[in-house]
């Protein structure tokens, strides 16, 4: 059968907003984080038979797990206006100040990579968040005075793919939650490519599922990505999507049978060349490999370390005895020395 997708007239795919129709728009439809769920369920509820705004949540993870589809379904949820922004645009106080009061009563504002607000900001965001009020200061000097003005109550929903770097003075004034949204396992992954093949008006093929969730790093986002290049392959080869359709159209990409990159490959690479297998700093590696640390550290390591194929000890990163086998390397025999 073939696999090219159905026509979907006056739908957000045909605008070119395919990721907003891959999101959930129920809990039904979000697979996985069941504590969290089960936790926010319990918030939402509650706060609805008091007739009060939910309190303040923060959730934090790697990116693609589903942060802002919480946020929309919360706001789903509670029938109330979603407001959407991020750390990196609101660049003055004024700018927060003009988010703020602008807020109907009961509005939800979700701030997207809220680790990236600068002190000035955060210290006017603690008297709203906990007391409703705004504080600005006027003028500079002697002649400074403070103005304060009435919040509507409302809900802030933040999320950040680096919670260390939130001030603990805001993340404690999140006393609705603070959440961490863990990976997703095969089977929830292949869950969410059924659901997203449907979206698509696609069919997979036996094995074909399981083949790009196997390769997605445990992340939703990166599954429907290898999903939608896999879907782009079989139309233009006029192919069914089956698994050597999907294996091949990921060769293309230069992903492999464990969902390494080749960015990945290059830093297992450098680091059994260059480094005789480690211990090798980050610092060095990132020279090595013309990459940026935080790349490293954000991107390739949190998945390379899961997998057991890097460990980070005192001295620096080191392969593991399967980063060799992988790569089709001889384990060396002080590899154990080296791990301790």
């Amino acid at each position: 059968m073939s696999s090219k997708p159905k026509e979907k007239k006056g739908t957000r795919e045909g605008s070119g907003y395919l990721d907003h129709e891959l999101r959930p728009s129920s809990w039904e439809g979000y697979v996985g984080q069941k504590s969290i769920k089960d936790n926010l369920h319990i918030l939402l509820k509650a706060a609805s038979e008091r007739g009060t705004p939910p309190e303040h949540v923060l959730f934090y993870g790697p990116p693609g797990l589903g942060k802002t589809t919480l946020a929309h379904l919360i706001a789903k949820e509670t029938g109330r206006n979603l407001k959407i922004t991020s750390g990196p645009a609101i660049e003055r106080v004024g700018d927060l100040a003009s988010i703020l009061t602008n807020l109907a009563s009961g509005d939800i504002l979700f701030i997207d990579e809220i680790h990236r607000l600068n002190k000035a900001i955060e210290e006017v965001l603690y008297p709203a968040m906990e007391s409703g009020v705004l504080d600005i200061i006027i003028g500079k000097g002697p002649s400074a005075r403070t103005i304060q003005l009435e919040l509507p109550p409302f809900t802030l929903l933040a999320a950040t793919t680096r919670v260390a770097m939130i001030s603990s003075p805001l993340r404690s004034r999140f006393s609705g939650g603070v959440f961490r949204l863990e990976f997703y396992s095969e089977s929830e992954i292949e869950e969410i490519l059924r659901r997203s093949a449907k979206v698509l008006g696609i069919e997979l093929e036996k094995g074909a599922e399981s083949e790009i969730a196997k390769r997605s790093r445990f992340t939703p986002r990166t599954a429907n990505y290898f999903l939608k290049r896999s879907r782009d392959f079989s139309q233009v080869a006029n192919r069914r999507l089956d698994k050597d359709a999907v294996m091949e159209a990921l060769a293309l990409l230069g992903v492999d049978e464990k969902g390494l990159t080749p960015s990945d490959r290059k830093l297992l690479e450098a680091i059994a060349g260059k480094f005789a297998g480690g211990p090798v700093g980050l610092g060095t590696l990132a020279a090595a490999l013309s990459e940026e640390e935080a790349t490293i550290e954000e991107f390739n390591e949190p998945y390379l370390l899961q997998l057991g194929l890097l460990e980070r000890t005192s001295r620096g990163r080191v392969l593991t005895p399967h980063a060799y086998e992988h790569l089709g390397k001889k384990v060396p025999a002080n590899l154990q020395k080296k791990l301790l």
